[in-house]
């Protein structure tokens, strides 16, 4: 292989659109997308959701048909992991053996589920959810459990609790948090998703863990509870978050003090290594701060900025962070960051299961959560994405009309 060869280590969301971004702007080089598992790349967050009700089949989550690839001259190697980076070479070992050249290498790595340090945790019946092969076990395992033990309240729990109790299954969530989604929503929009849980028919228990998870015979039967409580458990689904997929920089030298950091331009401490998606600290003009963020957006409009800032076009980025959750028939879009907030506005109406949190610091937007109101979500991101007046008066009126705000700037 020629060193002017772009390599992308990683076939999630980030590396995907990398690959499909940088044929779009142009380059004409060989191209390489490297995924460690043998499933076609594929999205993520409908495997939580409709994916394990069946409501989706398989070739329905994929990220590109298979025919995108070959047509679009990517050299896609699946089932192959990148076990060392030899920076001065500029060559990428692989497990198989096989050795890359590279002129850029792009680490779009993600992250792996976080280990619960507790007995019984790889036992049969304990599943994590990220990967296709996990979903695929947990779908078929759902089919034939009653007793269902959710640990960690956040976004993959949540979802996955509101699914497997749809289908008439007992589950009971546990969350070391006061509140659900502690670190990701307001505290009023927890108490709300806490409120529609119970109504789904979930059993939320807050300030509590598991000890550890009990077998016999191999397989899952019960978990115990830190006052030594007992419960049955048929199944155990651990969502606790998220470990970034750094290793492979830190092993060769890359800046990864929480992930992998980056540069404006996405570039790490390596002129000829670049990172993407969940495994990327970087600084967020709309954070005012370092972090590093799990999201579709945050992998794809990486992916899109770096494609051009690769082929020499002018880019930064800079774009409002969004996230959205499905649980029941409840749709949560957050766009920008609601935790630093000093005023917070309602719109709509908890009752009415539609509603929109305004957050505001020194007088300025700075996030917006909406439920069931994808309209106020949509308008959300224009505001913050181009720096929009708007006033904390002007949204607590309930009678001013938030289409005006963007129709002014047509």
């Amino acid at each position: 292989m020629g060193s002017d060869a772009i390599v992308i280590v990683g076939a999630g969301h980030g590396g995907v659109q990398l690959a499909a971004s940088l044929r779009e702007e142009g380059y004409g080089e060989k191209l390489v997308l490297l995924g460690d598992e043998k499933d076609l790349p594929y999205q993520r967050p409908p495997l939580s959701k409709a994916y394990l009700k069946r409501a989706t089949p398989e070739d329905g989550v994929l990220l590109r048909g298979p025919d995108f690839y070959p047509q679009n001259k990517i050299d896609l190697l699946l089932g192959e992991r990148a076990t060392e980076i030899d920076r001065a070479a500029r060559r990428l070992h692989l497990k198989s053996g096989q050795v890359l050249d590279y002129s850029k290498l792009i680490l779009a790595t993600g992250g792996v589920q976080r280990r619960l340090p507790i007995e019984g945790a790889h036992i049969d019946g304990v599943f994590s959810l990220r990967t296709m092969e996990e979903a695929r076990a947990l779908r078929d395992k759902l089919e034939t459990s009653q007793n269902i033990i959710v640990i960690g309240a956040g976004f993959i729990g949540l979802e996955f609790a509101a699914t497997a109790a749809s289908q008439g299954r007992t589950v009971d969530l546990f969350e070391l948090a006061d509140r659900p989604m502690a670190r990701a929503v307001t505290p009023q929009t927890s108490a709300f998703f806490a409120e529609a849980h119970k109504a789904f028919g979930v059993n939320l228990h807050f300030r509590q863990s598991i000890n550890a998870i009990k077998g016999d015979g191999g397989k899952v039967t019960s978990v115990v509870l830190n006052d030594g409580t007992a419960m049955a458990a048929d199944m155990v689904l651990i969502g606790i978050g998220l470990v970034p997929s750094d290793e492979l920089a830190r092993a060769a030298g890359l800046d990864a003090p929480n992930g992998i950091k980056v540069d404006e331009r996405l570039m790490t401490s390596d002129e000829n290594i670049f990172a993407i998606g969940d495994t990327v600290y970087h600084y967020n003009t709309h954070r005012g701060a370092e972090m590093r963020l799990e999201s579709v957006q945050n992998a794809t409009d990486q992916a899109r900025t770096l494609a051009k800032l690769l082929v020499g076009k002018p880019a930064n980025y800079d774009h409002v962070p969004w996230f959205w959750s499905d649980q029941g028939d409840l749709k949560l879009q957050i766009a920008g960051f609601l935790d630093e907030s000093d005023q917070i506005i309602l719109r709509g109406s908890y009752e009415q299961r539609a509603y929109s949190l305004f957050g505001f610091k020194n007088g300025a937007l700075t996030g917006v959560e909406s439920i069931n109101k994808s309209g106020d979500h949509m308008l959300a991101r224009r505001l913050l994405g181009e720096h929009l007046p708007v006033t904390p008066e002007f949204i607590a009126d309930p009678e001013s009309d938030l289409k005006s705000l963007v129709r002014a700037r047509r």
